[in-house]
């Protein structure tokens, strides 16, 4: 998937499109913040040239299929606020896995549910999957409230790998 057919996605206020090496900043800022990070698995970004990377990274991952990820900017003013992605694609469970993280100073004004909507409709509509999985720390009331808010269904078992990982599915 390139450039010119990747899925740019838009609500009344958001504009969720490709990653590009402009955004190396923002992506700077959101992977390197503690308290985004805190319930993430992952190494802390540590200077712009790791954003680089990582944006370069996850465009070719889009080339080579089975992954989306958009940035999530406000249509007027274009700044950056978050991501989120689907990956880890089956087609004999027809399900996707969906992430998601957003700028402390944007957090409780409904951006990540607008746009968790449109990636969600994305899934059911366009791609015609009938399951989209979810794993969050179980500490992390935010993203737990959010999957809760669109009927995802909490699994009693947490992940195998990584036991502070509550699962959670929706299916159509």
């Amino acid at each position: 998937m390139n450039s010119a057919t990747f899925p740019i996605l838009t609500t009344e206020r958001l504009t969720l499109r490709r990653l590009s090496i402009n955004d190396h900043r923002d992506i700077f800022d959101l992977r390197s913040d503690q308290e985004i990070n805190k319930f993430l698995d992952r190494q802390l970004c540590k200077t712009t040239e790791d954003a680089k990377n990582f944006i370069n990274k996850v465009n070719e991952n889009i080339e080579k299929g089975g992954t989306y990820y958009w940035a999530i900017s406000f249509t007027d003013t274009k700044q950056l606020v978050g991501t989120i992605c689907l990956f880890d694609f089956s087609s004999e469970k027809n399900s996707c896995e969906i992430g998601y993280e957003l700028m402390v100073k944007f957090q409780g004004q409904g951006i990540m549910q607008e746009a968790a909507q449109t990636v969600i409709d994305f899934v059911f509509q366009t791609l015609k999957l009938k399951k989209i999985l979810a794993f969050t720390h179980y500490e992390n009331q935010n993203s737990t409230k959010l999957l809760l808010k669109f009927n995802f269904l909490k699994s009693i078992e947490s992940d195998k790998e990584n036991p502070n990982l509550t699962i959670f599915t929706l299916a159509q």
